[in-house]
This record gives C-alpha cells, structure tokens and sequence, in this order.
C-alpha cells in the first residue's frame, strides 16, 4: 500500500510539517542541553582536522548547482564556526543553521530527497554535514542522530572519504546530532577557502587517544533486478603514546541502490 505522502504533493507537504513540529516539540521538552556558545579564541589542541573539495563533478548536473552550493554552506558555516561543545552538552546541526530559506540568503541547490536527484532553496549543506560527522567519528563525541542517503546517485569523482560516510540532512527532522559523554570542551571550527571546505575539532586539553577509519566489505550486488552498493566503515581506537590498541568497532553499515547506470555488478 502507498503511502499518502507519495500520492499527492499536498499530502507530502503535510507530513514534513507534522514532522518538523514534532521535532519543536521533543526538543522543546526532551531537556536535552544543546551546544550554542560561539568563540573567536581557538581552544588549544586539534583532535582531528578534515577538507573536502567544495565543486566536484556529479554525472550529468548542472555545476552552476555547486556554486549555488558554496554560497549555501558559506552562509550556514557561521552559525558552527566556534562552536563549543561543553561536557554534557549536544550539537544539533538544524539548531546551529536554522531553517534555510531565501529570506536568509540561501539559494536554490541539488538536493538528494525521495530516491531522486532534485533542486531546492539550501540545497548542497549535506557536504558540511558530511564534513561534522566525518570529524566527530574521529573524537570521542558519541553520535546520536545521523542519517544517510537510501540511494548512491553519482559515479565515484574525486571521492576522498569512503562510500556512505556521510550524514544527510533535512530542516528540522532529519538531523546530524553528537554528544560529548566526556568532561573535556570541544570545539568546532569549519570554513571555507576558493576551493574547499575546511574544518577542525579542537579541544582544552591534548586527547590521549587517535581514531582511524577503514573500509571493509566493499561489494555491488544485485537484488530483484536492481543494482546495489554495500560497505561496512570500521573504527580503531589507539593510545596516542603507546600505540596500542584499544578497541575496534563497525560504526556504520550501509545498503544503497545504485541510481546510475553500472557495466557490471557483482552477484549476490
């Protein structure tokens, strides 16, 4: 049976909107103590640092959509840049950005919403999502939202990061959310150069231990005559001064259908 939000735009529309209100709601009441203390003065020690290239080709898009997209992230950057993230506090990605709209100078981007490609006003913010998440797996901040994308639309170009490491988002209820557990402050810091996007965490103390990233199980296959991609992401722990190791764990596992066209697709 389908559901009433595929059958009628209005019926779409509504559901957004239950569901950005009952996002209002639950923060309002969940007594969750969001990060919200913006400083120019860096904390002292980098845990982790990260870029990724800000215009990239993807198939057959319009590359004027990436442009739009640096003018997007420009103006959603100063909402995050030097963030603290106190003990017991969480980052919200939605509560730092706000609503993206034309009124605040956001234009219209690629979004990737319902299975397809598509443009809308503040399309493109998923690359500093993408960017967060990718820095907060290297810390000790523990996710507690971050959500990815259901299809791979684009052949790999100039990818930097593992396939699926990234965080997509959507105002307000599809967030990318982290917690710091630990009684150390961090601190975010992401900004733009002509040709990347550029972040940092850093925090008030030097970090006793590293993490490292890997990718294991890369495989496409093929299910009821469509194409697949698999992978799992996979997290070592490390003592920064004995190099020993700590412990390792799977941190993300992801299933997505392929939306371009492949020469060959490994079976089942």
């Amino acid at each position: 049976m389908r559901r009433l939000s595929t059958v009628h735009p209005i019926f779409y529309h509504a559901r957004v909107w239950q569901k950005r209100l009952g996002r209002f709601v639950a923060d309002s009441v969940g007594g969750v103590r969001h990060a919200g203390d913006l400083v120019s003065q860096p904390l002292s020690h980098v845990v982790t640092r990260h870029q990724s290239l800000l215009r990239r080709k993807l198939g057959t898009s319009d590359p004027r959509l990436q442009d739009n997209k640096v003018v997007n992230i420009g103006i959603a950057v100063s909402g995050i840049d030097g963030l603290l993230v106190k003990p017991g506090e969480t980052f919200s990605f939605w509560r730092r950005v706000g609503s993206p709209t034309a009124k605040k100078g956001y234009v219209e981007g690629m979004q990737l919403s319902r299975g397809e490609v598509r443009t809308g006003v503040g399309g493109g913010l998923c690359q500093l999502a993408n960017l967060l998440f990718w820095m907060a797996l290297h810390t000790p901040l523990t996710i507690v939202e971050r959500h990815h994308h259901s299809f791979d639309p684009f052949p790999d170009d100039h990818r930097v990061l593992p396939f699926g490491s990234g965080a997509s988002v959507f105002y307000n209820y599809v967030d990318l959310r982290f917690h710091n557990p630990t009684d150390a402050c961090f601190q975010i810091q992401v900004w733009l150069t002509d040709d990347h996007l550029k972040g940092a965490i850093r925090a008030d103390r030097e970090w006793p231990v590293s993490y490292h990233l890997e990718e294991r199980n890369h495989r496409f296959l093929r299910r009821h005559g469509l194409n697949f991609r698999q992978n799992e992401i996979w997290r070592r722990t490390v003592d920064r001064r004995s190099g020993d190791m700590l412990g390792v764990e799977c941190v993300i596992q992801n299933l997505s259908e392929v939306k371009y066209a492949m020469d060959e697709c490994q079976p089942m």
